[in-house]
C-alpha cells in the first residue's frame, strides 16, 4: 500500500453512499466518517443542470452539518446535461437504451458539484467540475447488450466510465475525477485552503 499523501486534521464526513467517492477519500490517506444525506433530489422544472447539481451537493452538506456542526462535511453530486436536458438514472433497460442511443455520436456535459460546509466555522462553499465527454458510435446490439452486464441501471446517463462503460467513451474534455464523482483537483484545494487537511511528512 502506498504511504499516505495527506495528514488529516479535522473530523471530515462524507454526505455520500458513493464505494468510488469513498475510494477517491481512501487513496489520498484520509481518515472520514461517511453519513449519506436523504434530500429531495427532483429537479425543479425548467432548473439549469448547474444551478440543480449546485442545489443538491449544498443541500446534503447542510443536512448533515445541521446534525454534526463541528464537523466539515462533504457533499457531492453529479448529473449529465445533454442539449440542456438533466439526463438521470434510467428508469427501466428500455430507458436506458433511449438514453444511450441519444448519447452516440455526440457529446454530452458532466457536471460534479462539490460543496465544503461547517457549521461551527461559518463555511459554505461549492464549487463545480466541468467536463465534456464525447460518446463514440455502437450498434444496438452492443448498447443492449452493456445494458444486460446491469451496469448502467444505477448510472446517470446510463453508463459508467470507471466500469465497462468506458468503451462508449470516444474522448473526454476535462477531469476525469469530475466525470466518476468527485472534481479531486477542487477537493485537495479546498481542504488544503481551510486547513483540514496537511501533507503528511512521517
Amino acid at each position: 500500500m502506498n504511504r499516505p499523501l495527506f495528514t488529516t486534521n479535522r473530523d471530515i464526513i462524507l454526505a455520500s453512499a458513493s464505494p468510488r467517492r469513498q475510494s477517491f477519500l481512501s487513496e489520498l490517506g484520509l481518515r472520514f466518517t461517511v453519513k449519506p444525506a436523504a434530500i429531495d433530489e427532483t429537479p425543479e422544472p425548467g432548473e439549469p443542470a448547474e444551478t440543480f447539481v449546485r442545489r443538491m451537493a449544498a443541500g446534503k452538506a447542510e443536512a448533515i452539518s445541521s446534525l454534526k456542526p463541528e464537523a466539515m462535511v462533504i457533499g457531492a453530486d453529479t448529473v449529465i446535461s445533454f442539449q440542456e436536458e438533466i439526463l438521470g438514472k434510467p428508469t427501466d433497460p428500455t430507458d436506458a437504451l433511449t438514453i444511450l442511443q441519444k448519447l452516440q455520436g455526440q457529446s454530452h456535459i458532466v457536471m460534479t458539484a462539490l460543496a465544503l460546509y461547517c457549521r461551527k466555522d461559518n463555511l459554505a462553499t461549492t464549487v463545480v467540475g466541468t467536463t465534456t465527454v464525447t460518446f463514440g458510435r455502437f450498434s444496438r446490439e452492443v448498447l443492449k447488450a452493456y445494458i444486460c452486464s446491469g451496469e448502467p441501471m444505477d448510472k446517470a446517463g446510463a453508463y459508467a466510465i470507471q466500469g465497462q462503460g468506458a468503451f462508449l467513451i470516444e474522448k473526454i474534455d476535462g477531469s476525469c475525477s469530475t466525470v466518476t464523482g468527485l472534481p479531486m483537483n477542487e477537493l485537495v484545494s479546498l481542504l488544503l485552503n481551510h486547513g483540514i487537511i496537511s501533507v503528511d511528512h512521517s
